[in-house]
């Protein structure tokens, strides 16, 4: 998983990185948005759009949010998986 959403982005949403997102992986879940791991690209546009410095590269997550690299994995998995953002 090359990119990760943070906390920084719960109940912020600002889906600036929607739009630069050259492969449409970025997923919109209730309280934040979730970058799904096997369509990213690793091209790292979403990281500097993020105006709330919640984007990193899964090797750069800080250690205390180290929980969103799995989060960001099973919220596609479970059975209410975050859908397309809302414009």
């Amino acid at each position: 998983m090359p990119y990760v959403i943070t906390e920084a982005c719960i109940n912020i949403k600002d889906k600036a990185c929607v739009d630069v997102c050259p492969v449409d992986c970025i997923y919109e879940g209730p309280n934040q948005l979730f970058i799904k791991p096997d369509e990213c690209i690793d091209c790292g546009a979403c990281e500097p759009e993020c105006p709330v410095t919640a984007i990193f590269p899964e090797e750069d997550v800080p250690a205390n949010l180290k929980e969103y690299i799995a989060l960001n994995k099973d919220v596609f998995e479970g059975p209410n998986p975050p859908g397309r953002p809302t414009r």
